[in-house]
């Protein structure tokens, strides 16, 4: 539990009992990302401040060790992730974005302190999960590669802002779990090729693992490819912008998947309209979780990412380990409980 800036603790608390239409999930994996890193170093994360303290994560997976009254077609000791989004409210969204959930203006995000209470996350033992979130995991995925569907499901609907990504040239820049995981679902879908880049020798790694054909070490001062057809601006950073701009063709496609400051920040921008580019944004997903589930049960791995494992005793030496670019890491996996893979 993160108790505010650089105050992350192991609390103990009873477990919990699954109320109607819910299970009790023994969780057994969870991934580190970023949000769960700034609660930690900041107390807030984006727009959302902690008030209370808040369980961080919303990567995870394990097995149903109860089910709670009115439940059905799940079983005790089944594989499971978690769709860690829910919609408070109606679900009613304008007719120009129906069906777009991720957009819905008030959703309780696992791992968030956006709503007062806050909406804890499942970096825990034992966890109550409402029935409509779970997922079963396929025969062929074991809970870790599972806790990895959430953020292979972040990097689908990236790639799916772009409808016919088949046969085209594809940047990626940025390479941590998130771009790397870019990378395998733009190949996923067809991608000609994947030039990936990024600061570190070590994310570079990652990326060729998952798919890249090429790559450019930006800390040595490797130029990025010219005239992509589609860049995926995965950093996050104003200062890649102008560069990733430059590196699409005229008339071609941005994806943005770094999330961007939310204050005022300098960035080159003028290629946007000279190139006459689409520069399009991408926030977490709608239902591809369940595409990401499907690419794993056909054999997409997506272990590679994974640079290092703790157990939920040493989650703050995991944090710091995430946190450090020095530490060369990519996906940082907690081991939440007696996980059989």
């Amino acid at each position: 539990m993160v108790h505010g800036p650089d105050d992350v603790r192991i609390d103990e608390r009873a477990r919990p009992v699954p109320g109607e239409g819910e299970v009790l999930m023994a969780m057994e994996w969870g991934g580190i990302c970023g949000s769960d890193l700034a609660y930690w170093k900041r107390g807030a994360s984006g727009t959302a401040t902690l008030a209370h303290p808040l369980v961080l994560g919303h990567e995870v997976a394990g097995r149903i060790a109860a089910l709670g009254p009115g439940v059905t077609g799940l079983a005790e000791g089944q594989p499971v992730t978690v769709h860690p989004a829910e919609l408070v409210g109606d679900g009613a969204l304008p007719s120009a974005i129906a069906g777009r959930t991720n957009l819905y203006p008030h959703i309780r995000y696992f791992g968030s302190a956006a709503f007062d209470p806050h909406t804890d996350g499942g970096f825990s033992e034992y966890r109550a999960v409402r029935a409509e979130q779970i997922r079963p995991l396929p025969e062929s995925v074991g809970t870790e590669a599972g806790a990895l569907a959430e953020p292979l499901a972040v990097a689908l609907h990236a790639v799916g802002r772009v409808p016919a990504l088949q046969g085209r040239t594809v940047l990626v820049n940025g390479a941590g779990p998130i771009g790397s995981l870019v990378v395998a679902a733009a190949r996923l879908r067809g991608a000609a090729s994947v030039v990936a880049a990024d600061l570190s020798a070590s994310s570079l790694a990652v990326a060729r693992a998952m798919g890249a054909g090429a790559t450019r070490d930006l800390s040595r001062g490797e130029p990025l490819p010219e005239d992509v057809d589609v860049a995926f601006e995965a950093s996050g950073a104003p200062s890649a912008l102008g560069p990733v701009l430059r590196a699409t063709a005229r008339g071609g496609t941005v994806v943005q998947v770094g999330n961007l400051p939310g204050t005022a920040a300098p960035a080159t921008l003028g290629d946007l309209v000279t190139r006459e580019l689409t520069w399009i944004g991408s926030y977490r997903f709608v239902d591809e979780i369940d595409t990401a589930l499907t690419a794993l049960r056909d054999g997409l791995d997506v272990t590679p990412v994974i640079s290092h494992r703790f157990p939920l005793t040493r989650a703050e030496e995991a944090l710091t380990v995430a946190a450090d670019p020095a530490a060369g890491s990519s996906k940082v996996m907690l081991r939440l409980g007696e996980a059989e893979g």
